[in-house]
């Protein structure tokens, strides 16, 4: 099978032809469809994340089909549509797992980061890992739902019932979250990198009620935001742009230094959350929601020996939406 291989950190992807991999117990052999390029993929490569495993291969939002079942595997069958997410296995005896914030496991693993990915033909999954679909799906268009999708709904719902939503980095979370949280009745405030004027006018296409740089303030205090774009410096900016009581949600598994700033700009009870992983539960909840939202996924396709391209297109933000590996 063809991969895309991170044999040194900060270097390209190296193509490398490997035999098909054999299920063990308890896992599935997929064969991938898709596999989006996600933001965390380039902080792997770029070794910006401690305990890069390597070789490795990356990329953690793959769709595929179920071509064999390891020993034991009942809850998945031969052809079924799946989605493989970043969680790829906990412990389950930690005290995180235990109270149910497997998301925190002190043991986890993570596909495409100590687990081999997505970028190729054919990888391996934990089968009680695996998202199945009740009916076979578009998979360039499924992809980015597998990361971009389930952590910004995790990011969404740590805002509560806030209404004026600000989305500090509109790429392919973004555009996604911006979708439900519409359909939700919320306003969306879209903040982009200075001059973006193209990501700008995307927003404003999917309903955003405003859209601006992220060093402007909104036209009305914000109740929420959720900072997509891994740059400490927009903690300050975002905290400015909130109101009394808001929430900033901190979404990248990965930031630049946030710089010292004042007090005034937290007092009130303002709050900085972060966000940590995924749950099972988020997958299901997550599927669930999207039988009644109709999210439109905005993708730019790419064949797998093209991985190195598109990491760099998302790197040097040319991207709008989110770029997907057709192997």
């Amino acid at each position: 099978m063809q991969t895309m291989v991170l044999e040194t950190i900060g270097e390209p992807l190296v193509a490398q032809t490997r035999p098909v991999p054999e299920p063990a117990a308890g896992q599935v052999l997929i064969r991938v469809d898709a596999c989006a390029v996600c933001r965390t993929d380039l902080h792997v490569v770029d070794g910006e994340l401690p305990g890069i495993r390597t070789p490795i291969v990356p990329g953690h939002e793959i769709i595929g089909r179920v071509a064999r079942l390891g020993q034991g595997v009942t809850v998945l069958a031969v052809d079924d549509c799946v989605g493989v997410p970043w969680l790829g296995w906990t412990c389950g005896e930690c005290r995180y797992c235990r109270r149910g914030q497997e998301n925190l496991c002190e043991r986890a693993r993570f596909t495409g980061y100590q687990i081999d990915g997505g970028y190729a033909e054919y990888a391996l999954a934990e089968a009680g890992y695996v998202l199945r679909f009740d009916q076979v799906v578009d998979p360039v268009a499924t992809a980015p739902l597998l990361c971009a999708g389930l952590i910004g709904y995790r990011s969404l719902r740590m805002t509560g019932d806030a209404q004026r939503l600000g989305l500090y980095g509109f790429g392919a979370a973004a555009h996604i979250v911006a979708q439900i949280a519409l359909h939700q009745g919320r306003e969306v405030y879209a903040f982009t990198r200075p001059g973006d004027t193209a990501s700008q006018d995307f927003a404003r296409r999917l309903g955003a009620h405003w859209a601006g740089d992220s060093d402007q303030l909104p036209p009305q205090p914000l109740d929420a935001a959720i900072l997509y774009a891994p740059v400490g410096a927009l903690v300050p900016a975002t905290l400015r742009a909130v109101d009394r009581g808001g929430i900033v949600v901190c979404a990248g598994i990965h930031m630049s230094e946030i710089p010292a700033f004042a007090y005034e700009l937290l007092w009130q009870e303002r709050r900085v959350q972060s966000v940590a992983n995924l749950t099972r539960d988020d997958g299901a909840a997550f599927l669930d929601l999207l039988k009644e939202v109709a999210v439109h996924t905005e993708t730019r396709r790419y064949a797998l020996n093209e991985a190195n391209r598109a990491l760099d297109d998302l790197r040097h933000g040319r991207l709008q939406g989110a770029a997907v590996l057709v192997p």
